[in-house]
């Protein structure tokens, strides 16, 4: 059901219950509050909205969970009595229903303090919050009013260190980027945070001890004016060590370590590999040395830097070798200089692993069918830290149209991959991501059959890098891929087909795609975080054939095709780009926008893009009210998956444009609604005889395709398993001026459904 259908239900079983029907006689049902902000000056210049959106969010006290202002779960509360057992009723009751938040419970004098203490540390000193009640039919509402003080302003900042010693010097050159400016209001977290960021700069210049306690924040506030001035010192009982700057005297590596490895230095002394000034003790020779050589941030004889400490850490993580990972520092007196030996104890993960999986699968074209897989790891390969993998999968679908004989799909295919924690280059790349830069080699082969239309064979073999600023964006470039199609079987029945339609026939052709290809990613929520906005930015650039071309002088339409090894080789650019959006409506609702570019261009050797290499729309994450791979190009239609007794070819393009927007709210539990709203479509860049109204033109914004509809989703985190219904609500594929057809709705006629919803059975999200 849709969110609508669940509000208009709860609300007409629920319109008898009052929702003060379980509030005790003598209390009262909170529901809500209002604050109103008053500067005591109409001079003053305050962001109203901001300072009452800051003094919301602090209090503690929230009424009853509400929809367009109903409090759905309360009143599904009130419609059960006191269940008995653990059945349906207990269930509704105190999982989907919510008990009413009495008037009793919401501490007022504690909210007034809450919100008073945030004026004060935002620098409206000496403002008061006045709070007002009203109830009414056993229903309390409260108004606090905050009377707001002129703000107070930061004139001066000065740091009053003795410059004449080292700590003081260091501290004066990390002040130039303070966060404390003359101007800026006045805010006890800005200035807490101004004490972190120097002992993070500290932290960056040897000063292993320090500590951002050590730092006093004196603040002024009667110079007058609404001004004051901020001084910044060192607390007299900081010790000495603190405010030294310290070198790494040693680096000893546990290679092997678990709880019962003796850490003796007599005894490891003896056992220890030296490498470039590193020690490894790895009795067992598990790691090659040289693999912690790229892995450290620093040698023995630098100064102590946090950045390079925790980039050390990271990379030993990522290197997914280590299950366990722990460093620890100690001072020694052993050297004349302030030193620190550095100590990491990594305890070895499994080797290898083997993972079995499989899964069943329905799509918007009335497939259905299973994958199987299983996967051989081994995460220190050529005891480099190499990940390699091998992995054999098959699966078959299965398509009943009616009046039609079954259409079988079976695949089966083999992957190796080879991951290297490093890039295998002429050229030295230094780089200071926690992320180990990565070369990547593949080989795979699949084998496609569909038994009423062709076999399909496939190789292809890849060498590139892979490589990350930080957790959010990460770049692959694969510097040559070699993608090998062949058809082996074409039958009669479909080779007619071939004969007469030149797009049908490009798609199972022999085909070589040899070239470069680029990606880029950017998530901005792979982190979790409260933020209002989110994104994610995803694209990839493709060229196949450029050398190739270069040298054999290529031109299909000149009749000088080229070929190597007897196939024609590929030769096309390729680019495509998706922006994503996120849009946090409170603590349960989301409005995600998606928007998806690409074009790509057969010059050469080729008249058309490959097929593999084409654009397609419709399908259960793309526009879900078309049917998989169906729409378009363009304004041309090849018929109704659902109830065509002809042959349904996916549908290939060179252009693609489509937009999403969809409304996603937490039901209860781990149940989640969404509406939503898709357009977008395909097109050709060239005139195709056998699909009239393919080709892109300036008319492209009326061959839009438009479908909407509404979801459900079971959401468990590490999985999500996604139900959406769609329907049409314009065709490019109609008549101009009949596209529309909004008025043409009609659930109660089978044929109607039949012919126009489409059912999505999913996992995860869309976008």
């Amino acid at each position: 059901m849709s969110k609508n259908s669940i509000i208009f239900i709860i609300l007409l079983i629920g319109s008898a219950c009052s929702t003060t029907k379980n509030v005790p006689k003598n209390d009262t049902l909170f529901i809500g509050h209002t604050i109103i902000v008053q500067p005591v000056s109409d001079s003053m210049r305050v962001k109203i909205k901001e300072v009452k959106n800051e003094l919301s969010s602090a209090i503690k006290n929230k009424p009853n969970s509400k929809i367009l202002g109903i409090p759905y779960k309360l009143l599904v509360f009130n419609m059960i009595d006191s269940p008995k057992g653990k059945g349906l009723g207990n269930w509704l009751k105190y999982k989907v229903g919510e008990p009413p938040v009495l008037g009793s419970n919401v501490d007022l004098d504690r909210n007034k303090e809450i919100m008073e203490n945030w004026l004060e540390n935002s620098g409206y000193f000496k403002s008061e919050v006045e709070i007002d009640t009203t109830i009414k039919d056993s229903k309390l509402k409260v108004v606090y009013t905050a009377k707001l003080m002129p703000v107070y302003k930061i004139r001066n900042v000065q740091f009053q260190m003795d410059t004449s010693v080292v700590f003081g010097k260091e501290v004066q050159a990390v002040s130039k980027l303070s966060l404390l400016k003359s101007g800026d209001n006045y805010n006890l977290n800005v200035i807490k945070s101004e004490r972190v960021r120097i002992d993070l700069a500290l932290k960056e210049r040897g000063l292993y001890f320090f500590n951002p306690e050590f730092l006093i924040m004196d603040v002024d506030s009667a110079i007058g004016n609404h001004q004051v001035d901020i001084y910044c010192r060192l607390k007299k009982e900081t010790p000495l060590k603190a405010i030294r700057p310290y070198r790494i005297n040693e680096i000893i590596v546990f290679a092997n370590y678990n709880t019962d490895t003796d850490t003796s230095i007599q005894l490891v002394k003896q056992g220890i590999n030296l490498y470039q000034g590193y020690q490894i003790y790895d009795p067992f020779k598990k790691l090659k040395p040289a693999v912690f050589g790229r892995v450290f941030g620093f040698k023995p004889g630098d100064i102590y830097s946090r950045e390079m400490h925790n980039q050390s850490l990271s990379r030993l993580v990522n290197l997914n070798v280590y299950k366990f990972v722990k460093a620890r520092f100690q001072e020694t007196d052993t050297t004349k200089v302030p030193s620190l030996n550095a100590f990491y104890y990594l305890t070895p993960a499994i080797d290898k692993s083997l993972r079995f999986e499989v899964s069943a699968l329905t799509k918007s074209n009335n497939s259905a069918g299973t994958e199987l897989s299983l996967t051989w790891k081994h995460r220190n390969f050529l005891k480099g830290a190499e990940q390699f993998s091998v992995k054999i999968y098959g699966g078959f679908e299965r398509q009943v149209y009616s009046q039609q004989p079954t259409v079988k799909t079976n695949q089966f295919g083999l992957e190796l991959n080879l991951i290297t924690p490093k890039l295998i280059s002429p050229i030295n790349f230094k780089r200071k991501s926690s992320f180990m830069p990565q070369t990547k080699s593949s080989l795979g082969y699949e084998y496609f059959e569909r038994n009423t239309q062709y076999t399909l064979n496939s190789a292809k073999i890849s060498f590139g890098y892979i490589w990350k600023h930080d957790l959010k964006q990460e770049n692959r470039l694969e510097l040559m891929t070699i993608n090998l199609v062949q058809p082996t079987y074409i039958s009669p029945e479909y080779q007619l087909l071939l004969d007469t339609n030149i797009t049908l026939a490009r798609s199972i052709e022999k085909q070589l795609i040899i070239g470069p290809s680029y990606h880029y990613n950017y998530n901005s929520q792979i982190q979790p975080n409260n933020r209002v906005n989110n994104y994610f930015v995803n694209g990839n650039i493709e060229l196949s054939g450029n050398l190739l071309g270069l040298v054999s002088g290529a031109n299909v339409t000149k009749g000088q095709q080229k070929h190597l090894l007897g196939i024609p080789f590929s030769q096309y650019v390729r680019t495509e780009l998706e922006l994503r959006h996120y849009l946090k409506l409170g603590k349960k609702q989301t409005l995600a926008s998606r928007i998806i570019g690409g074009l790509g261009y057969a010059y050469g050797n080729n008249t058309v893009m490959p097929f593999v290499k084409a654009f397609f729309a419709g399908g259960s994450n793309d526009l879900r009210a078309f049917r998989a791979r169906s729409l378009g190009p363009g304004s041309y239609y090849a018929g109704n998956a659902a109830t065509s007794t002809s042959l349904l070819p996916d549908q290939p393009g060179d252009i693609k444009l489509a937009l999403s927007t969809e409304w996603r709210m937490k039901l209860f539990s781990v149940l989640y609604g969404a509406l939503f709203i898709d357009a977008g479509n395909i097109w050709a860049l060239n005139e195709d005889s056998t699909r009239p109204g393919a080709k892109f033109s300036n008319k492209f914004l009326k061959e839009f395709a438009v479908g909407a509809g509404a979801g459900l989703r079971i959401d468990v985190s590490f999985f999500v398993l996604r139900f959406d219904f769609a329907i049409p609500i314009r065709k490019p594929f109609l008549p101009e001026g009949s596209r529309w057809v909004l008025n043409k709705i009609d659930f109660g006629n089978s044929d109607w459904l039949k012919q126009n919803l489409v059912f999505n059975l999913a996992i995860g999200y869309p976008f």
